[in-house]
């Protein structure tokens, strides 16, 4: 056997009582799994599938330490002794497999959701939240004691949950931030002023939960770097803090991630950002401690990504969570050599925190039983008592999924695709900029099909009367969706077809991703949909060197990419390039050289020239074949875009129920 390909990741760590097997960390984050304020099944189930699948370390989703801390509907209860128990079956669930299990605790102070919390915020200084549009309440010196004691009493349940330490949330200018930052620590009393006054809220808090916790207790602080914000504190300051912590061996490891809710975007970076985002900040950490363990995050998307900020020495541990909710088994993966064999990130957001974003339990796009574990049984499909036959017709994204399941539960796989290709139109996703990570995941699951032993035949179309040849006992349709060539708005339901659309120089995203067209110089785009699909052509056609404008019914370009913090980033990214944004508005009529646009606030009316019109509408589900099978006898499930137009997430996860269930 060769050597170890990811050698600096697999060396194991000492952390005050604690050996690590590994350096390889799931980091803490909001699954927002709880029910009823309670631990859940999810719970258990998501994070035992991380812990049998390499993690040396795992820290939880954090506890709200006081009613003004609640931020999510599915937070858990803080102050309350009635979630031990749940936790424990979490704990105990995770130690089995040789993993060091701990709970982050936090609190966000002025920056948080009364939706949520039925409390007033309770900060420093009494300055506005950045989450929402709402003040906070300047703590008195009683509430002060009550926060810590809630802290205090938090880490003492999770000591009690059988939880091997705690990470406390000082990350993003949460609560422990505000009081160390200036700008909103504004207090004249012995919280405030001068450093050791700012230090005074933490060090008092760490402190503490030593004391009550004992030797034996893990205790971690996160922080975060963000110095494009002129009022977060800067390198310097953080170094200065992290080392007065430090001197005084307050923790006993440090992790550091990026952004913070003055800017939420580099938080939870996308594919706007670069890998080993937190590395350079991690690293200015590592050289001012000297007693606690440093811990890199942010942007760290593989287990090679890991190895090299390991072995530049820019951190002691790395935390991968975005990965491992991908593929729970990237830490044995990368143990074994099978490097190939993880199954891609996309760092989209679109499932993670975009579902978190709209206060739902997260899961994943590229993994639907992200959530699912304790349902589905985790990642690996069981094997079937009654393999059988089944044909696949269509290689994107449902047809794919479907047939990398069923094989892997026994059944034998043939899999048709039309074009010499796989991928589906998701294909063309990956070719827009910043995307080439889609080009992954469709070779991942190339070679998946490979190794699983599916047949794979390219340029074969299938027919209804061709079906019967293969011999199978099920046929799965997944022949998805094509453009609609017809122009329609949702903001003009009543004109079903574009006038003017058939007067030529009208092309469809997918006609220009793939290279079918060519515009000309000067391209309008009508973006219907507001998602990456119109944004992102938008921006290969400007990197082109196309003068485009966008139109669209929405009032900014990508709307829908909001819930992703992708939305300003891209939007920043057009705006460089020229792209002019036409937000509020629909074409009434195409000219071959120009289109008439409405306003839909006011009805005023422009015309803009242009060479090419290119469309980012809706699509038209490819149902014929399952049509024609329909009354044919046989067994046939029709999956994917063919049974609706939708985002790729809902292909995947009916490629992967459909899988685990013939």
């Amino acid at each position: 056997m060769g050597e170890q390909p990811f050698c600096h990741l697999f060396q194991p760590l000492e952390l005050r009582h604690k050996r690590l097997k590994n350096r390889l960390v799931f980091g803490a984050h909001t699954a927002n799994m709880a029910d009823n304020g309670l631990p859940s099944e999810r719970h258990r189930g998501y994070y035992e599938e991380r812990a049998r699948g390499g993690a040396a370390m795992i820290v939880t989703e954090p506890m709200p330490v006081h009613p003004a801390a609640v931020l999510t509907a599915r937070n858990y209860r803080p102050c309350d002794d009635a979630v031990i128990p749940y936790f424990r079956r979490i704990a105990e669930a995770v130690k089995q497999y040789d993993v060091v299990v701990l709970q982050q605790l936090y609190h966000v102070g002025e920056h948080g959701d009364y939706d949520n919390s039925f409390h007033a915020n309770w900060s420093p200084s009494g300055l506005p939240s950045y989450h929402d549009s709402d003040g906070s309440h300047a703590m008195t010196e009683a509430e002060i004691e009550e926060t810590l004691q809630c802290f205090e009493d938090a880490a003492w349940r999770a000591k009690e949950s059988g939880f091997e330490g705690v990470e406390l949330f000082a990350a993003y200018h949460a609560l422990i931030d505000q009081f160390w930052t200036p700008w909103s620590n504004r207090r004249d009393d012995r919280w405030g002023g001068s450093f050791d006054n700012r230090m005074r809220f933490s060090a008092t808090l760490l402190d503490r939960i030593r004391r009550r916790c004992g030797d034996d207790f893990i205790i971690g602080l996160a922080v975060n770097m963000h110095p494009g914000v002129e009022v977060s504190l800067s390198i310097e300051a953080m170094q200065e803090l992290v080392a007065w912590h430090d001197e005084r061996a307050l923790m006993d490891y440090v992790t550091c991630g990026t952004g913070s809710y003055f800017d939420f975007y580099p938080l939870m970076p996308t594919v706007l950002y670069a890998d080993k985002l937190g590395a350079p900040f991690a690293e200015a950490l590592k050289q001012v401690t000297r007693h606690a363990k440093v811990q890199c995050e942010s942007h760290v998307r593989t287990a090679e990504n890991a190895n090299t900020v390991l072995g530049a020495g820019q951190a002691d541990l790395v935390s991968i969570v975005r990965g491992q909710i991908a593929d729970p088994y990237l830490g044995n993966k990368a143990r074994e050599g099978r490097e190939a064999e993880i199954r891609p990130c996309l760092s989209c957001n679109q499932m993670c925190w975009g579902r978190r974003y709209r206060d739902y339990w997260i899961s994943c796009l590229v993994n639907p039983s992200t959530g699912r574990e304790f349902e589905w049984g985790g990642d690996a499909p069981a094997r079937t008592k009654t393999p059988c036959k089944i044909l696949v017709v269509g290689g994107g994204p449902a047809g794919l999924e479907a047939a990398r399941v069923a094989t892997g539960r026994g059944h034998a796989v043939t899999l048709a695709e039309a074009s010499p290709r796989l991928g589906g139109r998701f294909f063309y996703a990956g070719l827009q900029p910043r995307r080439g990570q889609i080009a992954e995941l469709i070779e991942w699951w190339t070679r998946e099909l490979e190794r699983c032993g599916v047949e794979v035949r390219y340029n074969t179309p299938v027919e209804a009367r061709d079906v019967p040849a293969y011999g199978a006992d099920t046929v799965v349709v997944a022949t998805g969706s094509l453009p609609a060539e017809s122009g329609f708005q949702r903001a003009l339901p009543q004109v079903e077809r574009l006038p003017g659309i058939d007067r030529g120089r009208v092309c469809t995203i997918d006609d220009v991703m793939g290279r079918v067209a060519r515009p000309g110089r000067r391209v309008i785009l009508l973006d219907d949909l507001g998602h990456w699909h119109g944004a992102g052509t938008a921006w290969h056609l400007a990197e082109a060197g196309h003068q485009v404008t966008i139109v669209t019914r929405h009032p900014v370009v990508g709307v829908e990419l909001a819930r992703t913090a992708a939305d300003v980033p891209l939007r920043a990214r057009l705006k460089r390039l020229g792209v002019v944004e036409v937000g509020d508005s629909a074409i009434t009529e195409w000219h071959g050289d120009a289109a008439d646009v409405v306003n839909l606030l006011d009805g005023g009316k422009t015309r803009i020239e242009a060479d090419t019109l290119v469309t980012a509408t809706i699509s038209e589900a490819q149902t014929w074949l399952a049509d024609e099978l329909a009354d044919s006898g046989m067994e046939v499930h029709a999956i994917g875009d063919c049974v609706a137009p939708r985002l790729v997430v809902m292909a995947i996860y009916e490629g992967r129920k459909l899988g685990m269930a013939v």
